[in-house]
């Protein structure tokens, strides 16, 4: 077999395992801190018990530190505050405690901390230009959802809502975490809901890596990895398997290898979708993406198999509909019909909310399709082939 040249991105150590939240205080310590800044969410990790959990870590190692929080996606406005408080206040290190929103917070945080100018400057696409530096202060990243996989992840994602909204990246090598852990106890208070929306996300970031023309075998190989720790667990961690850590870490591995993934060989039309979606409308990352995934892959099948019949896109999609299924299938395309259906019952059984929940309608459609982004698909759609399937899930 003859394996293609690529390149590939680094990741940050990662500790994973139930019980693994033990080496917060020695890994603050590594990194040369005693002054710890942690990002949090709203009130979900307080409730769980997981802040005094770690309050009762840190103090016992006599490391001191201060609180901020950050209730919803991250804004270039929350991030300016926080690092106007804090940038004279001899933070060591920044720990982000929660779903990806907060890991993208805290990373953001410490990128902008030795800085004294607004993370906007150096925001992709909608900011001055400004490259920054890489420099920042330590960073430990600790997720208690499964789906962005931020934690592993060079970008924070920075969002405005609103008619001139946008969801665009703060992005350098640098900006690895320093370090991650995953402990299966964080994660079991998560609501149903939230998990639903988060463990889709995660297979979409999944499967448009693998499909992307520019895969390598390394991402084929988590991918596949991370595909069937969904298929055991996706529907569990949605109901009575909740309140198990095992079930949990491996939603958590899938989400984690996604990262990954996306990191190195891109994203399709879901994601591209996604980021105007969530620019315009309040609606969260992972519903937009869970949501539009079964309709994307019937749109991708149809122009696949009408204009690329010889695609190797299609050759994976069969391999995944037999294991996301359990069943074997020849030849491809009842493979693929099966994956198909798989997609819409969970899609269904899941209660994703449909784009019309957030307020989109059809008159929304031209303006999301104007600011849609067709990079890494494994076929490139229309312009009305992508309206055709917003409009699925209006």
């Amino acid at each position: 077999m003859r394996i293609l040249p690529f390149d590939y991105a680094r990741i940050p150590p990662i500790r994973f395992g139930t019980g693994k939240l033990e080496l917060l205080p020695r890994l603050i310590r590594e990194l040369g801190g005693s002054r710890v800044l942690l990002v949090t969410g709203g009130r979900s990790l307080e409730t769980s018990g997981g802040l005094a959990r770690v309050a009762d870590l840190l103090g016992g190692a006599g490391i001191s530190w201060e609180r901020v929080s950050c209730p919803g996606e991250p804004t270039a406005s929350l991030v300016d505050r926080v690092c106007e408080r804090y940038r004279r206040a001899d933070v060591d290190v920044v720990a982000g405690i929660g779903g990806g929103s907060v890991v993208d917070a805290g990373k953001a945080i410490s990128a902008m901390l030795p800085r004294a100018n607004s993370i906007f400057d150096h925001l992709e696409g909608v900011g001055r230009g400004i490259p920054h530096s890489g420099v920042k202060v330590p960073y430990i990243a600790i997720p208690t959802t499964s789906g962005t996989g931020s934690e592993v992840t060079k970008n924070a994602v920075i969002s405005e809502v609103g008619p001139q909204g946008y969801k665009k990246s703060l992005r350098h090598d640098n900006l690895v975490p320093d370090a991650v852990i995953v402990d299966g106890s964080l994660l079991t208070s998560c609501p149903p809901r939230v998990t639903a929306a988060c463990g889709m996300d995660a297979l979409t970031q999944l499967l448009e890596p693998y499909l992307s023309p520019t895969a390598s075998p390394i991402t084929e190989a988590l991918v596949w990895s991370g595909l069937r720790a969904i298929a055991d667990n996706l529907l569990a961690a949605c109901g009575e398997g909740a309140g198990d850590p095992v079930v949990r870490e491996a939603m958590a591995y899938a989400a984690l290898l996604s990262g990954i993934a996306l990191a190195n060989d891109g994203l399709g039309i879901v994601h591209g979708l996604a980021s105007p979606i969530g620019g315009y409308f309040p609606i969260p990352h992972g519903v937009a993406c869970g949501t539009l995934v079964s309709a994307a892959l019937r749109a991708n099948l149809k122009a696949l198999r009408s204009r690329a019949p010889d695609s190797p896109a299609l050759a994976k999609l069969a391999r995944v509909g037999g294991l996301l299924t359990g069943e074997s299938y020849h030849p491809q395309a009842p493979a693929c019909d099966a994956l198909q259906d798989l997609l819409d019952d969970w899609t269904m059984r899941l209660d994703i909310p449909r784009l019309g929940a957030y307020g989109i309608g059809e008159s929304d459609l031209e303006r999301i399709l104007a600011a849609a982004a067709n990079r890494s698909n494994p076929v490139k759609l229309t312009r009305e082939e992508i309206r055709a399937l917003l409009s699925e899930r209006l």
